[in-house]
């Protein structure tokens, strides 16, 4: 018995020693010295670490913040201007006190009582002050590090909308959205992810419209991720969707404010990440892809047929290469006669079957559109179309492919760019590929399998619990308001009853536009 509690207690020592106190937990010393001495030995003795001591009446202390996050004008101005020039009563006073109500003339000022929160203040762009004789100290807000100004988004162009654009700078994002939902039912929550980098996100929904559930959901998986760093929003992306081996995006990022805020007013939840100007958007379904910022700011018949041809470009960009495939290789009878005698003898002199032809050319393809991206965007542009036009032509001439291959590979590419949003067209783009091999062994059947298959899966995907393909697939006729046609402004009067579970009204009564009504009309010449 005496052995076993000896073993116990040498193994409690063992586990103290392999599990020490972290430093960051430790509470703040008195001695403001030895609080510069630790912070300066916790982080490195940092070149950026900038450390001032003061003397206010007869007591003395020291502020600490981080050069390039915090702004010197406003410590200069709102703090050691205050200190120095702040006059201390005779007597005995709460210095501590004192300095919080009397010298720190700055927007947020508020006490920190431990290691983990002097840390989490400083890398935040704060100034912490350290006092002698106080096991406490002051974190005044004085962040003032350099930030991009708002300017045109460079992904979803739009010709009417507005021409601002989200930025890497958090509070300015939420600023953006603020502009725009002048509502006191607009909430924004804040949290922590990120063992290490300890990366600020706020979550943005509207009181009232967003369903409860799905907010409460969003917040729990954000407080599940257990990682290292998160450095941008495609981190969160994907430790929150609900499927992971899937091509297709469930969930919606833009850096577009309008767009964002159109999704808020939906019911929808934002999540925004410090560092990236891109934000996510949840719940998302598939019809939300083909929904440009211009279709709400132009007339709904306008809107509808550009949406309508937006999803057949999809359908091109999916099957192009796969149906020019079967019908060369399987179903010849189906081409008519000129044309099929046309295509045999462009590819008499090709020595490669139709598979491998446009396998040729849509690599190509992909290799062009990946070194544009990747270069200066000047550059870039001028690569992707002449690189295109030239290796075409040598492509042809030298017969490796064919000229109508060309032509097919072109006007894939071409549907393809029509696509708003860059996930929904990179999902085409692998899907294509799975497609032009079903072609190459079963023909137009394997393209109709691999169809199938692929609506199959989009049935079957949800995010955080709303079925991909609603208000399609289950069936909502309430729902078809806003989705592969877009009603009149004034005809939209609710909001998506698969999302918004609260306030669901959009539009009031009588808000079809007309000219005046004939008593009117009559009443003012009566009145003359």
């Amino acid at each position: 018995m005496l052995k076993n509690k000896q073993k116990k207690r040498q193994d409690d020592n063992y586990k103290q020693k392999q599990d020490p106190q972290k430093p960051e937990d430790l509470p703040i010393l008195r001695d403001y010295q030895e609080n510069i001495s630790r912070l300066k030995e916790e982080t490195g003795n940092g070149s950026d670490i900038n450390v001032r001591e003061f003397k206010i009446g007869s007591h003395k202390g020291g502020l600490v913040f981080i050069d390039g996050l915090a702004s010197d004008q406003a410590i200069a101005d709102f703090i050691l201007e205050s200190v120095i020039e702040k006059e201390v009563p005779e007597g005995p006073i709460d210095i501590f006190q004192f300095m919080m109500d009397e010298t720190m003339a700055l927007g947020n000022v508020k006490t920190i009582e431990n290691w983990n929160q002097v840390f989490d203040s400083l890398f935040s762009g704060n100034t912490v002050i350290f006092l002698q004789g106080c096991n406490k100290a002051i974190s005044g807000e004085t962040k003032g590090w350099e930030k991009r100004a708002i300017s045109e988004p460079s992904t979803q162009l739009s010709i009417r909308g507005p021409k601002d654009s989200f930025t890497e700078t958090l509070r300015t994002n939420t600023a953006l959205i603020r502009r725009r939902v002048k509502s006191p039912n607009l909430r924004v929550d804040s949290m922590k992810i990120g063992t290490v980098s300890q990366s600020d996100i706020a979550i943005l929904y509207i009181d009232g419209i967003a369903n409860e559930k799905i907010v409460g959901e969003v917040k729990e998986r954000l407080q599940r991720i257990n990682i290292d760093s998160v450095l941008g929003s495609g981190y969160i992306e994907q430790l929150i969707e609900d499927q992971t081996w899937t091509t297709f995006p469930t969930t919606y990022h833009s850096e577009r404010p309008d767009v964002v805020t159109s999704h808020l007013l939906e019911g929808r939840i934002a999540i925004i990440c410090d560092g990236t100007p891109f934000v996510v958007t949840v719940p998302a379904i598939f019809i939300q892809f083909f929904q440009a910022p211009d279709d709400y700011y132009s007339r709904f018949d306008i809107s509808t047929g550009i949406r309508i041809l937006r999803i057949l470009a999809f359908l091109i960009a999916v099957i192009g290469p796969s149906v020019y495939i079967a019908a060369t290789t399987f179903h010849q009878e189906m081409i008519p006669t000129t044309m099929a005698i046309a295509i045999a003898a462009q590819r008499e002199s090709v020595p490669f079957p139709a598979f491998v032809e446009a396998l040729i050319m849509e690599v190509t393809f992909e290799i062009l559109r990946e070194a544009g991206l990747r270069l200066p965007r000047a550059v870039g542009q001028a690569v992707s179309i002449v690189g295109a036009l030239v290796i075409g032509q040598a492509a042809v001439q030298a017969g490796f492919v064919s000229p109508v291959m060309v032509i097919v590979v072109s006007i894939t590419a071409i549907a393809n760019f029509s696509t708003p949003v860059f996930a929904m067209a990179i999902a085409a783009r692998l899907v294509r590929f799975v497609l032009m091999g079903l072609a190459t062994v079963l023909g137009f059947y394997g393209i109709m399998l691999g169809l199938m298959f692929m609506t199959i899966h989009l049935c079957s995907l949800r995010s955080f619990g709303i079925p991909y393909m609603m208000p399609l697939a289950p069936f909502n006729l309430h729902n078809q308001q806003d989705a592969f046609v877009r009603f009149p402004v004034w005809a939209i009067k609710n909001r998506p009853m698969f999302i918004s579970k609260g306030n669901m009204k959009r539009t009031g009564e009588n808000q079809k536009p007309g000219p005046p009504k004939q008593s009117e009309n009559q009443s003012k010449n009566g009145e003359e």
